[in-house]
């Protein structure tokens, strides 16, 4: 009889910590603060584009860097915001969402035994993406609660055989926004080591405070490195996996080769209303950014009145609280009694450790304001749960 089940190089990533937690709040009706994605959708004449061309076309294949107009507004968002400029035909490959991004960057760089060095807390896909293309995961492990980059850090982690650097600013989950002083860090450490860079971008527009900035406007880092970003979290709309590299040529090339045979391509009339999202006027990232502000000071507020001290994030729609100083030492189980007892689904940071230890817990605050309310008024009876 033929062998069958999960191969062993991805055995330790069975399942996403996502979905294990979305399901156990499904099944008991629980207020999901856990998986990262709004319960809105997103700008009306962005989905209106994208039915547009479901009814009237284009709904074949796109080309496999993706259709040449969304190359061009990919290329647009780099000069409107960072002031980069970006050749759309051979450094911009659109792939499936930022997930998708990841993968095609292993699978077409990575030769087997490479070593890849990503920051901890990591979001749970680069690793199981560094094992299926055969490379070798080496972490670098910044203390917490301020989870800083320094040089000593990350030369800890480094080895002759480190291909691969993975950032991300934005920071999931801690809300961390890289500063000047970091980026001085990242692009020295690169150019010594001579590493590529993976700098993931998604969360990009969502800065309260400090300020963005893109791997690509960094000189030292500008040929070595690729920034993966998506349409997903800066307009809500998670589900169409709409994402992105930008590349120099020769990295472009490798992703390019690796995408051709994961997918392809990625839906072609979605790809038609991502370039109406990225030309949408600034008073939309204006107003985006105020109402997540709103939605970050109501959860940290709410948290702080029941009891519990969350680390405001500088960015993204997470935040974190500590559970150390409660007694709690088991992330995960609490996460999960959190979820059966009180209705309120979180997502445990250890799933996010190399050795799996116990460390703060994440809440999304992605949500309407009425539904953090809702979260908050059952978080009341927290002290249930403490020791």
């Amino acid at each position: 009889m033929p062998r069958q089940g999960l191969n062993r190089r991805l055995q330790p990533y069975q399942s996403s910590i996502f979905s294990e937690m979305s399901v156990l709040s499904a099944r008991h009706d629980a207020i999901n603060l856990g998986q990262g994605f709004p319960d809105f959708d997103g700008p009306e004449e962005v989905r209106a584009a994208a039915a547009a061309a479901v009814i009237n076309g284009p709904n074949q294949y796109a080309p496999l860097a993706g259709l040449p107009k969304l190359r061009h507004a990919i290329a647009g968002w780099y000069r409107r915001w960072y002031d980069v400029g970006v050749d759309a035909n051979l450094e911009v490959t659109v792939t499936n969402g930022c997930t998708g991004a990841i993968g095609d960057v292993m699978l077409g760089l990575l030769e087997p035994g490479d070593e890849v060095l990503m920051i901890e807390p990591w979001y749970d896909s680069y690793p199981a993406s560094v094992v299926m293309a055969g490379g070798v995961c080496r972490y670098a492990k910044p203390e917490a609660p301020g989870y800083r980059i320094n040089r000593e850090t990350l030369e800890a982690g480094v080895t002759p055989k480190t291909r691969m650097l993975v950032v991300n600013s934005p920071h999931n989950p801690t809300g961390r926004v890289y500063d000047e002083l970091e980026w001085d860090v990242i692009e020295s450490f690169c150019e010594e080591h001579d590493l590529v860079l993976l700098s993931d971008e998604v969360y990009e527009t969502l800065v309260f405070e400090g300020t963005h900035r893109s791997a690509l406007a960094r000189p030292g880092l500008r040929s070595r490195s690729i920034v993966a970003s998506s349409v997903g979290k800066t307009f809500s709309l998670t589900g169409w996996k709409i994402g992105w590299t930008v590349a120099p040529p020769p990295l472009t090339e490798a992703i390019r080769g690796a995408h051709q045979f994961t997918s392809f391509c990625v839906a072609t009339p979605l790809q038609v209303g991502a370039v109406a999202a990225l030309e949408l006027p600034d008073s939309y990232f204006e107003e985006f950014l105020r109402g997540y502000r709103s939605r970050r000071d109501r959860l940290v507020q709410g948290l702080r009145s029941v009891g519990l001290e969350p680390i405001v994030p500088q960015g993204t729609y997470f935040t974190l609280v500590d559970l150390a100083p409660l007694g709690i030492d088991d992330d995960r189980a609490f996460c999960e009694r959190l979820v059966r007892e009180l209705g309120v689904a979180a997502i445990p940071t250890s799933a996010f450790h190399v050795d799996g230890r116990s460390g703060p817990v994440r809440f999304a605050f992605c949500k309407q304001p009425e539904v953090l309310d809702q979260a908050i008024e059952r978080l009341s009876r927290i002290g249930e749960l403490l020791p």
